[in-house]
């Protein structure tokens, strides 16, 4: 009941900042979708921070360490820093400068629209397009963290709980837009980091210290090694155990170059997610984003660090709670449970509560934006009010979210393999047009159209397609789907023609402003 209780206080408070932002929120489509560009530094990084890592990192990322071992958790999560912190570096600025010449733009689509001087809006079209996809894939893998969380603590059918999750990002996000999400979202980002903090110190302690950690985990094969990986004997969908009930293992495998490699290829992916790039165009001093990189790395190295060494205590405390990859996301909550009194419990639980919350209404609002102001005001009804889209921005949430809902229903789906997916999609789509856009000046709307739409399928071919033939073709699909866009954008634009003038003028605009 304590534990209720204090998750209930949790989402109440979040409920409270979505009324409170309501009515700044609904004032016009620019204050919905990005705040009419007032967000301060501290706001800036936590949520873009919060919103990237979903319930991915509480339950993902130490399901990973917990299942195969140090090697997989470790380079995805190295990736993942690099990858932070080279977009913040690099992009950030120059996007928030950029944006707010071409046109004032207040969506991912919009910018690269405006950035061409398109007439026929066919990139902005694709790119609402994509943003769709991918991000009802992630909204999808949001639920599924949800209903993993609820029927764990309360035992109730998954489906419900699951539904439960999904009614309650949607209502609050309806209320209070983009300013609500990223208020909420910097308490969020402090809810998360401090569950992770509490939980690492709980599980070391618990297991008598890191040296008794490691001990208890060396004698798995590969499991604690940079450049193996532990080999879970399935069968039947479960792993093995042994006479005394111990897990069963196979001989160590091997983690060479070309898979920590392919792993670290994650980072590639913050060059193109629109939920992070919005952060930038919203940050209302570009001067701050400098405060906010140190901001966010910082969180960033943390939380990760937190979240591998989570994985691997969870298995030297309990080794076989967990026989399942798709179970063993589950290690926080059962850590969580079992070393904290329950009120307790339920406010460091609430971390993942806020992690889920942070992205899923981060994936909705933009997913929203996509369609409403790129595709139904942009190409459907040029006329549309902008009360009007307000209405379809909030029909197309609900339909996003039943479609996210549908995908979601699977019990046994695996929550990182649904965000890796989608977190591919949207690095080898985005990604290398964004980096092109903002710093190529001979990029032309053809080749970032066409760098774009070839992205975006080799994603889909190398994952299904080539992938499970193995060997070379098992790498991770962003880095060959990235590498891809990046040389098809190269040759399109170098055939195609030069375009008008005041593209180029525009750029030198943005780079003289940027420094």
């Amino acid at each position: 009941m304590q534990m209720l209780a204090a998750m209930g206080a949790y989402m109440a408070l979040v409920i409270f900042i979505g009324l409170y932002y309501a009515r700044r929120a609904n004032t016009s489509s620019k204050d919905f979708f990005i705040g009419g560009r007032t967000i301060g530094p501290w706001i800036t990084a936590f949520s873009a921070e919060a919103s990237d890592m979903s319930g991915w990192l509480l339950m993902g990322l130490p399901g990973v360490a917990y299942w195969f071992g140090l090697s997989e958790a470790f380079w995805t999560a190295t990736g993942l820093a690099i990858g932070t912190w080279l977009n913040w570096l690099f992009v950030a600025k120059r996007l928030r400068t950029y944006s707010a010449l071409a046109g004032d733009a207040i969506t991912i689509p919009d910018f690269l629209s405006n950035r061409f001087r398109e007439q026929r809006k066919l990139l902005m079209s694709t790119a609402a397009l994509f943003i769709l996809i991918f991000f009802t894939v992630y909204a999808a893998s949001c639920f599924v963290t949800a209903g993993k969380l609820f029927a764990t603590l309360f035992g109730l059918p998954y489906p419900w709980m699951m539904l439960l999750g999904a009614l309650f990002v949607l209502t609050y996000v309806v209320i209070g837009g983009f300013l609500a999400e990223t208020v909420s979202d910097l308490i969020q980002a402090v809810v998360m980091i401090a569950a992770l903090g509490v939980i690492t110190l709980s599980g070391i302690h618990a297991a008598g210290g890191l040296t008794r950690v490691m001990e208890n985990i060396r004698h798995i094969p590969g499991f604690f090694e940079f450049f193996g990986i532990a080999r879970p004997l399935v069968r039947d969908g479960l792993q093995a155990t042994g006479a005394a009930a111990e897990p069963l293992f196979g001989g160590a495998g091997t983690y060479g170059p070309l898979m920590i490699l392919s792993t670290l290829s994650w980072g590639l992916g913050y060059f193109g997610m629109p939920h992070v790039l919005i952060r930038f165009m919203a940050i209302r001093n570009p001067v701050d984003l400098d405060k906010s990189r140190r901001i966010a790395v910082s969180w960033c190295l943390l939380s990760l660090g937190a979240a591998v060494t989570i994985g691997l205590t969870g298995r030297a405390l309990y080794p076989a709670l967990f026989l399942t990859r798709s179970g063993a996301e589950s290690i926080f909550i059962a850590l969580s449970r079992s070393l904290l009194p329950p009120l307790l419990a339920g406010m460091v639980m609430s971390g993942i509560l806020a992690a889920t919350i942070s992205s899923s209404d981060s994936y909705l609002l933009i997913a929203t934006s996509a369609f409403a102001k790129n595709i139904y005001q942009r190409v459907l009804r040029r006329e549309a009010s902008d009360r009007e889209v307000m209405l379809v921005s909030r029909a197309s949430m609900l339909a996003i979210t039943l479609i996210g809902v549908l995908i979601a229903l699977d019990e046994k789906s695996i929550i990182f393999n649904i965000v890796s997916f989608a977190w591919a999609g949207f690095g080898a789509t985005f990604g290398p047009v964004m980096l092109f856009s903002l710093f190529w000046k001979r990029t032309t709307r053809n080749g970032a159209l066409a760098g774009m739409i070839a992205g975006g399928a080799m994603v889909f071919i190398w994952k299904l397609l080539l992938r499970p033939a193995g060997g070379l073709f098992a790498i991770y699909e962003l880095l060959p789907a990235f590498l891809t866009a990046c040389i098809v954008i190269v040759v399109v634009s170098l055939l195609s023609q030069v375009a008008v003038p005041e593209i180029g003028e525009e750029f030198d605009r943005a780079q003289r402003k940027e420094e």
